[in-house]
């Protein structure tokens, strides 16, 4: 009686898109496996955690967080599980994230130019405000206040007391 889990440890898995496992029990260069596969990547398989699973689910299933393609000089190693990936997928896959990241830049360009065209129009009001009380201002009448003490207080003249010359 052997260990089942030492042998599985020491394989690679490749699972193909038709839902096909192979098991190899030595490393694989992943030029050998695209070779063997045309029109196919390497990916590997990064595995989400156990915790929270449902008990029942299929073993022969691999779910999977993010693939990672390989390049053609890397090496598949023993213990890790490996995907392959057709080149519409890896297309499609490559158009949406352009897509996205176009999406989130004419977002980020619009948030900007929504914020650069409020700070414009409150400058603007601003502006339109100090006009309005300059105009006010102009078309005050330039009559002398009610009130002698406040104009003082508004501004300073000076004020010459007249000196009288004693006859002495």
């Amino acid at each position: 009686m052997g260990n089942c889990q030492a042998i599985d440890a020491a394989a690679l898995v490749i699972q193909h898109p038709c839902g096909k496992m192979e098991r190899l029990y030595w490393s694989v260069p992943v030029s050998e496996v695209m070779r063997m596969n045309p029109g196919h990547y390497v990916s590997l398989i990064i595995p989400l955690p156990a915790s929270g699973r449902n008990e029942n689910r299929d073993d022969r299933a691999v779910s999977f967080s993010r693939v990672k393609l390989l390049r053609p000089g890397d090496t598949l190693a023993l213990g890790h599980a490996y995907r392959l990936v057709t080149s519409q997928e890896v297309m499609e896959v490559l158009k949406a994230k352009k897509y996205a990241k176009t999406k989130r830049q004419q977002r980020l360009e619009s948030t900007e130019k929504l914020q650069h065209e409020q700070e414009q129009g409150n400058q603007s009001w601003e502006t339109l405000q100090s006009r309005v009380v300059t105009r006010h201002e102009r078309r005050r009448p330039r009559t002398a206040p009610a009130n002698a003490a406040a104009m003082s207080s508004k501004s300073w003249r000076p004020s010459l007391q007249s000196i009288s010359e004693s006859a002495s």
